[in-house]
């Protein structure tokens, strides 16, 4: 079932949305070479703490498992739901940083993939070429339109720039719950489409390689790995459809004023 959002209920869920790209900003703002993603992943509990929240990855079960860490923090060739540990990032390395943050009832639900210090061409473009399919699945989530549209933007502009779009792995409805109807494919699918209707919440998050489509779970049950070696970059926002153009409610910008704090 589609859950639709209500005028009361996007009056709490703005707050958390706003809180999960202000939380995003910090953490990606203070990574630098040589800290560990466990690190990260301290530093992002204590920007979760700051703004009033609470994680809504740590302790997400699928099936018998439990995510261990605060946020998902995903390396080079891995694609996402990336565990925190001893690894230190180094320069040149590109960081796929997801955040899920619970506030006021509510989950926000973004992501972004940073360059730690600076890194190579190829992976610039891969970044920018994803954060642009972003926009582009974005643009079509209007009332009236369906998810196959936002499907075929996203899908279209990342393989029209050579580079593939995993299929394992998908966007989703979002609001009380982390996963919520509609399931949004970064590719067309064939499968029947939900139309679009305004209340909805999407998270839209394309999910890119540089090689290949494939991926694979490394054995820890969690960290997702491009099956080729290849390089993965990672977008995302927290979307409302409405009758006319779509609201990003991931933009940290608005955060409540009496939460703009140090």
């Amino acid at each position: 079932m589609i859950v639709l959002k209500n005028d009361r209920d996007l009056e709490a869920m703005r707050p958390a949305c706003a809180v999960a790209g202000a939380v995003l900003n910090d953490v990606a703002a203070w990574i630098k070479p040589g800290v560990t993603t466990k690190e990260i992943d301290l530093y992002a509990a204590t920007r979760i703490k700051h703004y009033g929240g609470k994680s809504a990855f740590l302790g997400y079960r699928v099936g018998d498992r439990e995510y261990p860490c605060q946020i998902c923090i995903s390396v080079n060739d891995q694609v996402v739901h990336g565990l925190a540990g001893e690894r230190r990032v180094e320069f040149g390395d590109i960081v796929s940083l997801d955040v899920g943050v619970v506030y006021n009832g509510f989950i926000g639900d973004t992501a972004r993939t940073v360059a730690v210090g600076g890194c190579s061409v190829a992976a610039q473009r891969l970044m920018d070429v994803t954060e642009k399919s972003l926009y582009e699945g974005i643009a079509q989530a209007v009332a009236g339109k369906r998810v196959v549209d936002i499907s075929r933007a996203i899908q279209k502009y990342v393989e029209g720039n050579g580079f593939s779009v995993v299929r394992e792995f998908v966007g989703h409805g979002v609001g009380r719950s982390m996963h919520e109807e509609p399931q949004i494919p970064n590719f067309v699918d064939g499968k029947s489409s939900p139309k679009l209707r305004a209340g909805m919440t999407l998270a839209i998050e394309p999910m890119v390689n540089a090689g290949l489509p494939g991926v694979k779970i490394l054995n820890d049950g969690w960290t997702v790995v491009t099956q080729d070696g290849s390089l993965s970059a990672h977008f995302e926002h927290t979307v409302l459809v409405t009758e006319a153009e779509p609201e990003i409610l991931t933009w940290p910008e608005r955060m409540p004023s009496k939460l703009k704090v140090p």
